[in-house]
C-alpha cells in the first residue's frame, strides 16, 4: 500500500507561481528549445514533446499541473499492453454462449401469458468487460477471506445469470423463472442484483442507479477501516463497480469521488460502460461523455484509464503522424458516433473519413466491411485486460476505466445503437437467426422456427466449460456468491444496562444522551466493544458524543498531522489511523453508505460490525430513504438513531429541521424495526433485544433487520425502571407506564417518545380538575404494533378454519376502559396506524403540517399536542359517550387559553442543536 505522503498530497499537480527565477539563463534555454520545436517541426510536434515531458515529470514525481482531459484515444499505448494470459478463442466461445443465453432468457420471459420483461442491451454492450473480470481478475471467497466485492450494473443481470447457467450454478428452470420470483419458486430469479431475494448469490443491490458507485466507494473505505482496526485482513480485496455513463448523471454517482482520492483507495476500480446512451437516447449527443467524465475524475484526484478503441484502430493511429485522425476523433460528438454504430461502412467512409484527403488516404486500401468493423475498446478482450491490469497495479489512487462500447452489441441491426434498445425485450425469429450466425451458436433454423428459442450449453465436459471452471478455481471460487461465515457474538452482561435502568435522578437529560450513555457502556465490553462503528455527519458534539473523541478516536488513514485547536480540552478532537469513529463530513448519503458497508460486514468479510449511525432525524428517511431501502436489500444490520426527533423539540431550527414524519417513512421499510422510546430503561431493553436479534444467534438464527430509534434533544427526568417492568410490552410496542390513581371517570392516554411527559401532566390535570382517572401508556412502537396486527389479520384471512388470532395491541388494551387518546410529536398518521385494532373509541393528536421556529410550548400549543390539549381531547371523547357534560369542553378551551399560542408555557429550555 502506498505511503500516506504518496497518497494524499495537499496540492495535487500544483505549479508554484511566486517562486523567483534563480537561473534565468537556463530558463531561456528551455523556452528557446520550445520555440525552435514549434518553428521547425510545427505545433503538433511541440505538443507531443510537451506531453512526453509532462509524463516524464510525473514519473519523477515533479509536481506539474494536471491535464483535465486527454485525446480521444486509449490511455494505454499498444506498445505498453501486457501479455494476455488467456486463450482468446476459448473465451470468445464462452462469451458467445453467455450472450446467447442472456438474450434468450429475456426473450423467453416475454412468452405469452408471462410477459415480465427484461433488459438485454446493457449486458450486450458490457459483456466483454465482465468476461475479462470473471476469467482473470475477480477473486472469490473460497480462500477464506471476503474475496473481491463486485457491484454489478443492475440492468446487466441477465448476463450474470447466463454465465452462472454455463457453470451449473443455475438451472434452465431457473433461467425460465426470470422475474417470476413467487410463481416459479424456488426457481424464480430476481430482476436485478438483489441479496434479500437471492441471499446466496447476489451481494450488492445496485439497480437504484447512483447508489452503486456510492456504495462501492464506502465499501472500499470500509475494507481499509476493518484492516486498520485489526478486525479482518482485507488487503487482497478489490472493489469493482460497473456503471453506466448515463448513470453518472445521478448526483450520488460523482458526489463522493473526493473521499476515495483523499484516502488513496487504490483498492477501488470503477468501470464505466460508455455506450453513449441513456435509457431513451444519447447521454451527450452534442458532447463527449468520456471526455467530460475524464475531466471530472481527474479533477477529483482519480487515476483515469480511457479504453476507447479496439485493436483494429491501432494501424490507423500508428500512421497518424500529423494528428489529423486524432483531431477528428476529438471533435466528433457522441451523437454522431452513435449514428456510425448503426450505419454501413460506406457511410462511415464518406462521413467520417471523407471530409479530408489525408483521412481518405488512410483507409483507401480498406474495404467498407473492414471500416465497419473498426470497433470500440470495451469489446476487445486484450484491451480490457490491459486496462484492468493497469488499474490493479496503480498505487495511491482509485482508478476509473472509461470503456467505450455499443449498446446492444452483437444483437443485430434492429438493436445495436438504437435509441429504443433499452426497452426492447424480444428478438424476432429473424433477429435470432442473425444473432445465432454472428455468435456461431449450433442451433438450427428448425429449432428457432418451431418454438421458443432454446438455451445453449456446449456440454459439461467441453473445453469451454472446463476452462471457465479452471479460471474460477484459480481465482478462489465462483462469483457472485454471498456467504455468511460470521459466528454469534457474545452478548453483554445484564450489568451493562444497569445505569440506564436507574434513571437520571434529579438530572434532566435528553433521550439522545440516555442512548449515548448506554453506548458508552457497551463499547467498554471486552467481547464486542471493538465491533461498534460510530457514524455521524459532522455533528458528534450536537449529539453529546464528543466524549468518545479521546478514547475511540476518529478514523483517518493519515492520522492527525496537525495540532488540534482544542488540544488542551479534555474532549479534544482526535484523529487516528485506527480510530473507531467515522466522521464523514456533512454527507448523510456518505454516512448511510458507511452504515450499509459496516452493517453487511458479517457477510462480506465474515466479521460482524455493529454500526451506530446518529443523525438529525429530519435528514434520515427523508433524505436518504432510498439508501435505507438499499440497506434492507443488502441484509445489513445495525442501529440507526434519528436524533433531535419530533416536530416541536428542536426549538429555533425551524421548518427544515422539524421532523414529524420519519416514523411513518420508517414504517414503509419491512426490514426496519422502529421505536420511539420515552425513557432510558426502555432504550436499554430495546438495544439489548436488538443485539440479540441481529447478532446473538447462529447465522441462520440472526435476523436481517436494522433498528431505528427516534431520540430527542429535550432534557427530561428519566425515572428508574419500575419493579414490575413490562419488558414484553416495551418490545412489542406498548406498556402501561402509569395507572391513574385519582378520579372516577376512566380514560386512557397513549403517548410515545417525548410526548409521554405531556401525557403524565395531562393525567394529573384530569384527575385534579375533571375527576377523570386516566392511565398513561407508553407506545414505544406504533409501527411494530401495526406490523404484528397486520400479520395476524393476514393469518386469519388465509386460515378461517382455525381459531382466529387477536392482535397484541387489542389483547393488551382489552381490559382498559376507554376512550383512548393517542398523542405524539409526529403527524397523526403515525399513531393512527393502530386505530382499527384499539378496543374502544380512539382519537389521535399530532403535529401535522410544517414545523417552525418557536418555543417548545408555543409549538405544542399551535399543534394542540400539549398537556392541556390532551386534556381537552380526553374530555371531548368522554362527552361523546355522555360521561362528561359538553359544557366542560368550552370551559377547558377558555381555562387553558387553547386558542392563544402565546399563552402556553414556553416549556423546558436547553438541549438545542
Amino acid at each position: 500500500m502506498a505511503s500516506a505522503s504518496d497518497r494524499n498530497p495537499i496540492i495535487i499537480g500544483g505549479l508554484p507561481s511566486q517562486v523567483p527565477d534563480f537561473d534565468p539563463e537556463e530558463t531561456r534555454e528551455w523556452l528557446d528549445s520550445l520555440d525552435a520545436a514549434v518553428d521547425e517541426r510545427g505545433r503538433d510536434r511541440a505538443r507531443y514533446l510537451m506531453l512526453r515531458l509532462i509524463e516524464r515529470a510525473r514519473e519523477k514525481r515533479v509536481a506539474v499541473p494536471e491535464m483535465r482531459s486527454t485525446d480521444y484515444v486509449n490511455t494505454i499505448a499498444t506498445k505498453d499492453e501486457p501479455f494476455f494470459p488467456g486463450d482468446e478463442e476459448i473465451e470468445r466461445k464462452v462469451l458467445n454462449a453467455t450472450r446467447w443465453n442472456a438474450a434468450v432468457m429475456v426473450s423467453r420471459a416475454q412468452r405469452p401469458g408471462i410477459g415480465v420483461g427484461g433488459h438485454i442491451a446493457t449486458f450486450a454492450s458490457s459483456a466483454s468487460l465482465y468476461d475479462v473480470g470473471f476469467n482473470h481478475f475477480f477473486r472469490g471467497k473460497d480462500q477464506g477471506d471476503g474475496g473481491d466485492q463486485i457491484f454489478f450494473q443492475g440492468h446487466a443481470s441477465p448476463g450474470i445469470y447466463a454465465r452462472a447457467f454455463l457453470l451449473d450454478r443455475l438451472s434452465e428452470a431457473q433461467l425460465d423463472g426470470f422475474r417470476q420470483e413467487k410463481s416459479k419458486a424456488p426457481d424464480g430469479l430476481s430482476s436485478y442484483p438483489h441479496p434479500r431475494l437471492m441471499p446466496d448469490f447476489w451481494e450488492f443491490p445496485t439497480v437504484s442507479m447512483g447508489l452503486g458507485p456510492l456504495g462501492a466507494i464506502y465499501q472500499a473505505r470500509m475494507n481499509r477501516y476493518m484492516e486498520a482496526r485489526g478486525i479482518a485482513d482485507t488487503s487482497k480485496s478489490h472493489v469493482w463497480a460497473y456503471l453506466g455513463d448515463g448513470e453518472m448523471d445521478e448526483p450520488e454517482s460523482l458526489g463522493q469521488l473526493s473521499i476515495a482520492a483523499r484516502e488513496g483507495l487504490d483498492n477501488l476500480t470503477f468501470v464505466v460502460n460508455c455506450n453513449l446512451q441513456r435509457l431513451d437516447g444519447p447521454v451527450r449527443g452534442n458532447g463527449k461523455i468520456i471526455q467530460e467524465l475524464e475531466s471530472q475524475f481527474r479533477g477529483a484526484g482519480w487515476n483515469v484509464i480511457k479504453l476507447v478503441w479496439d485493436r483494429s484502430w491501432d494501424p490507423l493511429l500508428a500512421q497518424d503522424r500529423t494528428g489529423i485522425l486524432v483531431n477528428k476523433l476529438n471533435t466528433t460528438p457522441d451523437g454522431q458516433f452513435q449514428t456510425y454504430a448503426t450505419e454501413t461502412g460506406g457511410y462511415i467512409r464518406e462521413h467520417f473519413f471523407g471530409d479530408d484527403p489525408r483521412l481518405r488516404d488512410m483507409v483507401k486500401d480498406m474495404t467498407d466491411q473492414q471500416i465497419l468493423h473498426l470497433g470500440r475498446g470495451g469489446h476487445d478482450h486484450r484491451k480490457v485486460y490491459a486496462a484492468y491490469a493497469a488499474a490493479k497495479a496503480h498505487k495511491g489512487q482509485p482508478t476509473v476505466i472509461l470503456a467505450q462500447t455499443v449498446k446492444g452489441w452483437t444483437l443485430g441491426p434492429n438493436f445495436e445503437g438504437r435509441n429504443a434498445t433499452h426497452q426492447m425485450k424480444k428478438l424476432t425469429v429473424e433477429d435470432l437467426k442473425r444473432f445465432r450466425d454472428r455468435l456461431h451458436i449450433p442451433i438450427t433454423d428448425k429449432q428457432l422456427d418451431e418454438g421458443y428459442p432454446p438455451y445453449y450449453h456446449p456440454g459439461r465436459d467441453s473445453e469451454e466449460i472446463q476452462y471457465m471452471h479452471d479460471r474460477r478455481q484459480g481465482l478462489g471460487g465462483y462469483v457472485p456468491t454471498r456467504v455468511v461465515r460470521a459466528k454469534p457474538l457474545p452478548l453483554p452482561e445484564e450489568k451493562t444496562y444497569a445505569a440506564a435502568k436507574k434513571g437520571s435522578g434529579q438530572q434532566s437529560i435528553a433521550t439522545t444522551m440516555a442512548f449515548v450513555r448506554i453506548l458508552k457502556d457497551l463499547m467498554r465490553d471486552k467481547e464486542i466493544g471493538k465491533r461498534f462503528v460510530l457514524i455521524a455527519p459532522d455533528e458528534y458534539r450536537t449529539f453529546g458524543m464528543d466524549a468518545f473523541f479521546p478514547s475511540a478516536k476518529i478514523y483517518n488513514p493519515l492520522g492527525q498531522q496537525y495540532e488540534a485547536v482544542d488540544r488542551e480540552l479534555l474532549l479534544a478532537y482526535k484523529e487516528s489511523p485506527t480510530g473507531q469513529m467515522l466522521h464523514d463530513g456533512i454527507s448523510e448519503a456518505g454516512c448511510t453508505a458507511s452504515l450499509i458497508a459496516a452493517g453487511s460486514a458479517y457477510a462480506t468479510h465474515g466479521e460482524p460490525l455493529i454500526p451506530v449511525y446518529v443523525f438529525y432525524s429530519m435528514f434520515g428517511f427523508q433524505r436518504t430513504g432510498d439508501q435505507f431501502w438499499q440497506m434492507a436489500d443488502q441484509l445489513a444490520r445495525g442501529f440507526v438513531l434519528g436524533a433531535t426527533a419530533g416536530r416541536t423539540t428542536l426549538t429555533g431550527e425551524g421548518l427544515q429541521h422539524a421532523d414529524g414524519h420519519s416514523q411513518l417513512l420508517a414504517s414503509t421499510n419491512p426490514a426496519c424495526v422502529a421505536y420511539d422510546p420515552a425513557y432510558g430503561f426502555e432504550i436499554a431493553h430495546i438495544v439489548k433485544d436488538g443485539l440479540r436479534r441481529m447478532y446473538g444467534g447462529a447465522p441462520e438464527e440472526n435476523e436481517d433487520v436494522f433498528y431505528y430509534l427516534t431520540v430527542y434533544n429535550e432534557p427530561i427526568q428519566h425515572p428508574a425502571e419500575p419493579a414490575d417492568v413490562d419488558v414484553e410490552g416495551i418490545l412489542k410496542g406498548v406498556h402501561r407506564f402509569s395507572a391513574g390513581e385519582k378520579g372516577e371517570i376512566p380514560a386512557q392516554i397513549m403517548a410515545s417518545g417525548v410526548a409521554v411527559p405531556w401525557a403524565l401532566e395531562a393525567q394529573k390535570i384530569l384527575a385534579e380538575e375533571w375527576n377523570v382517572k386516566a392511565d398513561v401508556w407508553s407506545a414505544t412502537s406504533w409501527n411494530e404494533l401495526r406490523r404484528e396486527a397486520v400479520e395476524v389479520e393476514r393469518h386469519n384471512l388465509l386460515h378461517p378454519e382455525e381459531e382466529q388470532r387477536v392482535p397484541y395491541v387489542t389483547r393488551k388494551l382489552e381490559a382498559a376502559e376507554g376512550p383512548f387518546v393517542a398523542v405524539s410529536d409526529w403527524m397523526r398518521s403515525v399513531p393512527d396506524q393502530i386505530a382499527r385494532w384499539v378496543p374502544g373509541a380512539y382519537q389521535s393528536l399530532g403535529a401535522d403540517g410544517f414545523g417552525f421556529a418557536d418555543t417548545r410550548g408555543a409549538a405544542r400549543r399551535f399543534f394542540h399536542i400539549d398537556a392541556q390539549s390532551i386534556v381537552l381531547a380526553v374530555l371531548t371523547e368522554l362527552a361523546k359517550e355522555g360521561k362528561v357534560d359538553r359544557s366542560a369542553l368550552k370551559k377547558a378551551v377558555d381555562r387553558y387559553e387553547l386558542l392563544d399560542v402565546a399563552a402556553a408555557d414556553p416549556g423546558p429550555a436547553g438541549g438545542d442543536a
